[in-house]
């Protein structure tokens, strides 16, 4: 029998009261557990014990024509569910049908299904843990909350909004019947080129593990109780380097030193693990070489041994076959998993080929090339945390005990990050806000489009059915509908509400006025076909219709992607959107370039004709909302960067470059000049009012190394309108053993000031934390001189000096 239990979570506009939940009956006593997990190992097989270390695809067991797919209305083939659970003792389950969104009536009824032929039907009675991507709501249940992508999250600079997301995302997730997360991913947003920089908290790692941990304390609570009903287990990914390939492309190689890899990848797991995270993905890719699924040293030796992680090490997709399939380095699957396993992974997904996995383990056993203690190691670990997330008590959770679900308040909550992440790029002549009564133009492909606002994760793995979904059409008629090319009311179902979300040219049409807003896209993306293809419509009647308005609104950017098929071979915009924006600017009428985007894709040819530049990332259901109020002035723009945004395709970097990166050496008969060309710098981003940085100090210029470094600075709004800022404190090592960074960001703090007013702010600093691992991978604090800047953006900066004795 499914236990119901009755779960009240409480929110608020301005935070999450949920975060500190009652304590459930869930046994919180290690020993206690351990005891349980020792009792119920001994009664296992090794059957049972390898079944519990495989995960598998709800398709494999789904009603449908194969294993790869299934019906587009989710059920449960009690055949294909009896093989898998009760034959083969699987323990773990993921994803959706054929990449739909479900309801969480649908979500329970299936999730419920499963766990009888666990529960029920097998003489151990250990439930299935069925995990699921929620990378910013839940991804695929129908109804959800989708909050502003991490990318978007992060340029709010206020880790507020990332325990929000983490918050309603885990009680949505746990509405759906699913108590373990996929998220967050903690990789560095190091490359624009990379297909998944969206899905990151930006390219520093000081901000990415700020970030980090703020998310998971929203996933699984303040005390790492994922037993309570509105909780979720998270799972850090993906351990580690994986953003960081030659290439820019997903699932490439890698090269990375040790002293690199601790330096900047490491930091925001280890931050993570630290504050409690239960699961790890693992980099789909490879490090020197060497795929990071088959690494001892990384698996083992890091992740275990010198970080302290004790949770699971789960795969990501198809990843041990790869390590024979497409990475040779295993002659066949058997080697493969004989590799992944003594690395140390503990659960593969696997997810479709669950026989061949539990098969040739067993022979592994036998045979004596895995040992029956990895074995085991590995049940424990899974076992645990199915006891922390309760599911031995209850199994599925129920959707009608979920009130909130897809609530008003949670998308105040996603509204209020949206509207906080927009970055003000560029604003010539202050021409924002635009004052009402104004006629404006909305055009390009962004501009009347729900799913570009989303971008991929969003009821679908590739987002392609946003539009849709927002209108009420269910999960199994998506593809009819899509087919079609048109939305018929006899496809809205009865039993959906519709959410009352609007695009950018919906919501701008809404504040000033439906007479006074035109849309006329000019350019679209290609239906059907990849995410970078587009078409012509018909620029010229949108620079005919821009005569008879006052301002452009050109919304640019990208449509959804992710992974594989975001890849991308040119950073620049689309030609077809440059030869929009060109033709626009000869219109005579000022142009408000709007960015919608997962990267920072290339706009300098035509930034200097923009009269003003807002870069809304990817922001969220409630998205054009948030522009339309800053259009408008509702809201002052406060978003800054949480990325270098490049101004050429060969000029990527990071704001903590090297100094050889900049030089100013023309000596002689050679010139070894050399510059970096960034168009807006990390942690830019300008507001409707102006503010002044003074009184600059520091309490003590001369420190030890287990001191703290404490400063203050006096922020002036010196503008008429209230605003927030982003104080951010960078510190520079003059001279190091290792070529220092030019610098690195070590505090910020996001303000509210009212006009004519002014904060004092206060920061205090470790001086440890500006240690950095040496060229033997050791981490050091050298003695010697070091400046602290502290200013609006990375480059923008007030600074001081003080010395490490």
């Amino acid at each position: 029998m499914i236990n119901k239990v009755k779960i009240v979570f409480i929110l608020s506009v301005v935070l999450l009261t949920a975060c500190t939940p009652k304590k459930t009956s869930v046994e919180t006593n290690k020993s206690s557990i351990d005891v349980k997990i020792d009792s119920l190992l001994a009664k296992m097989t090794l059957r049972e014990k390898i079944g519990q270390m495989t995960q598998i695809n709800l398709t494999v067991i789904a009603k449908g024509s194969n294993k790869w797919s299934s019906n587009d209305t989710m059920e449960i083939d009690p055949v294909k569910a009896k093989k898998a659970i009760m034959d083969y003792k699987v323990g773990s389950v993921l994803n959706t049908v054929n990449n739909l969104a479900q309801t969480p009536k649908t979500w329970y009824e299936n999730i419920s299904e499963i766990q009888k032929f666990a529960i029920d039907s097998t003489p151990i009675k250990i439930p299935i843990i069925y995990g699921i991507d929620a990378i910013h709501g839940a991804t695929y249940t129908d109804g959800a909350t989708m909050f502003p992508q991490q990318i978007t999250t992060a340029a709010t600079w206020n880790t507020k909004n990332a325990y929000n997301m983490g918050a309603v995302c885990a009680y949505e997730t746990r509405a759906s019947g699913i108590p373990w997360n996929f998220s967050p991913v903690l990789d560095l947003g190091l490359d624009p080129r990379f297909p998944r920089q969206f899905e990151t908290f930006g390219e520093d790692p000081f901000l990415v593990t700020e970030f980090g941990k703020a998310i998971i304390a929203g996933y699984q609570g303040d005390d790492n109780n994922i037993g309570h009903m509105s909780k979720v287990a998270a799972c850090m990914k993906h351990f580690t380097g994986y953003q960081a390939t030659i290439s820019g492309k997903d699932r490439t190689p890698a090269y990375i030193p040790d002293n690199v890899l601790f330096e900047y990848h490491i930091k925001s797991f280890k931050a993570a693990i630290d504050a409690g995270a239960k699961t790890v993905m693992i980099n789909s890719g490879l490090i020197n070489g060497i795929p990071v699924h088959s690494s001892f040293k990384i698996l083992t030796e890091i992740l275990r041994n010198k970080l302290g992680f004790q949770g699971v090490i789960l795969t990501d997709w198809e990843d041990i076959n790869k390590l024979c399939d497409r990475d040779k380095v295993a002659r066949n699957r058997k080697e493969a998993i004989r590799m992944a396993i003594n690395a140390g992974i503990d659960m593969s997904m696997v997810p479709y080929e669950y026989e061949e996995f539990i098969e040739l383990l067993t022979e592994l056993v036998k045979e004596g090339q895995v040992e029956m203690s990895r074995i085991d190691d590995a049940t424990r670990k899974i076992l645990r945390l199915k006891y922390e997330l309760d599911l031995f008590n209850n199994p599925v959770t129920n959707y009608k005990d979920y009130p909130d679900f897809g609530g008003e308040e949670s998308d105040k909550l996603a509204y209020e990050s949206a509207s906080e992440s927009i970055t003000l790029l560029k604003n010539s002549n202050s021409i924002l806000p635009l004052k009402k009564g104004s006629k404006i133009l909305v055009t390009g492909p962004n501009g009347n489009n729900m799913q570009c606002l989303n971008g991929a994760w969003t009821y679908n793995w590739q987002g392609k059915y946003t539009d849709l979904y927002v209108k009420g059409v269910p999960a199994h008629l998506v593809n009819k509908a899509t087919k079609e090319g048109i939305l018929k009311n006899s496809l809205i179902s009865k039993n959906l509400s519709p959410k009352n979300y609007t695009t950018i040219f919906e919501s701008v049409s809404n504040v000033y006025g439906e007479n006074n807003v035109t849309y006329i896209p000019g350019v679209s993306y290609k239906r059907g076909g990849a995410f970078y293809d587009m078409v012509e419509d018909d620029i010229d009647q949108v620079v005919k219709a821009a005569k008879s308005h006052d301002f452009i609104l050109l919304c640019l950017g990208e449509n959804s992607y992710t992974e594989k098929p975001g890849d991308l071979n040119d950073l620049n915009l689309h030609e077809l959107q440059i030869k929009l924006a060109n033709k626009l600017s000869k219109c005579g009428k000022p142009v408000i370039l709007v960015l919608n985007i997962g990267r920072p894709r290339l706009i300098s040819e035509i930034e200097p004709f923009m009269s003003a530049i807002v870069n809304i990332y990817l922001p969220g259901n409630l998205g054009g909302i948030a522009l339309a109020d800053v259009l408008s002035g509702k809201v002052n723009p406060s978003g800054k960067l949480p990325y270098t945004y490049p101004a050429y395709p060969n000029s990527l970097s990071t704001y903590y470059y090297k100094p050889s990166e900049v030089q100013n050496n023309a000596q002689g008969a050679y010139n070894y000049v050399g510059e970096l060309n960034n168009l807006y710098e990390f942690g830019y981003g300008i507001s409707y009012t102006n503010y002044e940085y003074k009184n600059f100090k520091l309490v003590n210029d001369t420190l030890n190394a287990n001191d703290t470094l404490s400063l203050s600075v006096t922020i002036e709004n010196t503008g008429s309108i209230d605003g927030s800022e982003v104080v951010q404190v960078y510190t520079s090592d003059l001279f190091a053993s290792v070529s220092p960074d030019n610098k690195r960001l070590r505090a910020f703090d996001k303000v509210f000031i009212e006009a004519g007013q002014s904060k004092d702010v206060l920061f205090k600093i470790p001086v440890s934390d500006l240690s950095f691992y040496n060229d033997e991978n050791i981490n050091v604090l050298e003695k010697g001189a070091f400046s602290v800047h502290v200013g609006a953006n990375s480059k923008d900066l007030i600074s001081s000096n003080f010395h490490v004795k």
